[in-house]
């Protein structure tokens, strides 16, 4: 098991090194080059989407725009945003935000194409109304029949995600995190946590928009305003802090940092903060309730946006703030938040890690829950769900380095047949993307709200 475990560790790092951080940021420099900086040009249009100004009730699929963001946004506000920054920060200083910021707002270009693919070939059952997406169905549609065993490679690797990063790590965290803070036995949250899931996945993606639309918004806005409470409480120093930000951005070890904080909160935890290119969010969205592709697309993009560019960098400016140095991950950020709020960190933080853990998953039981039905059929989801619960119980009381070194590895090539497919089918995407947007200055779509 010592040799596994070393051979295991050794492969996550070097699946997750620096060159897999280069293609991630690189896709994005590219698309937003080639769609004119949608992030930009689509972000007001995301906004009138999510709030329902072109909902039609007679479109096809499961769950509102609103609920599909707030889904994948569930699997990526996390652990990253509370302990991934105070590392980027201890690693590369306040200029490692900058650095985070950046790959933020490149990877909201990267969204919006993965996304919008997604609604391009997915399948909806025209009995049911149950829609089944993702990238492992626009690599085989999209590419042809011959690249199906790429396809099933990514399902296979999703599947392994969902069950390791997705669960066993979120459940351990959260375990260990409330046992140390609250005195709580690890075996209890395990089993309130496996009931507790099991009683919103059974009901499939519908009552995970739900639940998730509800909780996302709650835990998010908490934070956030516990955030803003320090900031405006010393915003003497913000304008400052920017200085310091900006300034120290292109020191080599504020490079440095910055990447290795997005790699931690993203790759080995938070699944690469914001999944854009991951190839996970693109199967929530799919579910969403729309004719048009690249509407979706444009919801998608302010996952990033929320995720890394407002969340992460609030947490950034709440440790800057505080001068706290002591300590690391979870522990920095709860004893910055004490020095402005008190209490707030040491009581507050533990609840939202656990609550963030919970949202994860949630989303991602749905993202190996596709996964399963698209290798094995719809017969095998049932069984999925109930290894999935079980699972969750197992994470909080058993060490499992070796799992979980394999399933982030499995979360690393997700990846690469998710880029190889979205940069071939770039020509049928382009299109797609112009011609709507075209239609959009036209004001040719129908308005219900």
């Amino acid at each position: 098991m010592e040799a596994i475990n070393n051979f295991m560790g050794t492969l996550v790092g070097l699946i997750w090194s620096i060159p897999m951080v280069v293609l991630l940021c690189g896709t994005g420099i590219v698309l937003t080059i080639l769609f004119k900086f949608p992030q930009f040009k689509g972000f007001k249009h995301a906004i009138d989407v999510v709030r329902g100004k072109f909902d039609d009730p007679n479109d096809p699929g499961e769950i509102s725009h609103f609920q599909a963001l707030t889904t994948a946004l569930s699997a990526t506000v996390g652990l990253g945003n509370i302990a991934g920054v105070a590392i980027a920060i201890s690693v590369g200083g306040p200029g490692a935000t900058f650095w985070m910021i950046v790959v933020g707002i490149l990877g909201m270009s990267t969204k919006f194409a993965e996304c919008t693919l997604a609604l391009q070939y997915r399948e909806i059952d025209p009995d049911t109304g149950h829609v089944r997406g993702g990238p492992m169905y626009y690599i085989r549609k999209g590419l042809g029949e011959k690249w199906k065993p790429v396809a099933a490679f990514f399902a296979f690797a999703c599947i392994c995600s969902s069950v390791g990063a997705g669960n066993m790590f979120q459940t351990n965290q959260m375990a260990s995190i409330l046992s140390d803070n609250f005195g709580i036995e690890k075996w209890v949250t395990g089993l309130v946590v496996a009931v507790a899931v099991g009683a919103v996945i059974i009901g499939g993606i519908k009552r995970i928009g739900n639940v998730t639309s509800k909780l996302v918004p709650f835990m998010g806005l908490i934070y956030i305003i516990g955030s803003l409470i320090v900031i405006f409480a010393n915003i003497k120093e913000v304008p400052h802090l920017f200085g310091q930000i900006v300034s120290q951005a292109f020191a080599p070890e504020a490079i440095e940092g910055g990447f290795i904080g997005v790699l931690i909160q993203g790759v080995r935890r938070a699944c690469f903060s914001n999944e854009a290119g991951m190839g996970s969010a693109p199967i929530a969205h799919s579910a969403a309730t729309t004719h048009e592709p690249v509407r979706e697309g444009v919801v998608a993009l302010l996952e990033p946006f929320i995720d890394t560019v407002v969340i992460c960098t609030m947490t950034a400016l709440v440790i800057l703030i505080s001068g706290v140095t002591e300590g690391t991950g979870v522990v920095l950020t709860a004893s910055a938040f004490d020095t402005g709020i008190s209490g707030f960190g040491q009581y507050f933080v533990p609840i939202a890690v656990a609550l963030f853990a919970y949202s994860t998953l949630l989303s991602w039981s749905y993202y190996g829950e596709q996964a399963t039905e698209y290798l094995f059929g719809s017969g095998a989801i049932f069984g999925y769900k109930i290894l999935f619960c079980i699972l969750a119980f197992v994470g909080t009381i058993w060490k499992s380095g070796a799992v979980l070194n394999f399933s982030d590895s499995m979360l690393g090539l997700m990846v690469i047949p998710n880029l190889i497919a979205v940069a071939f089918l770039l020509p049928k995407l382009k299109k797609e993307v112009n011609s709507y947007f075209k239609k959009l200055d036209n004001n040719e779509f129908k308005i219900f709200k």
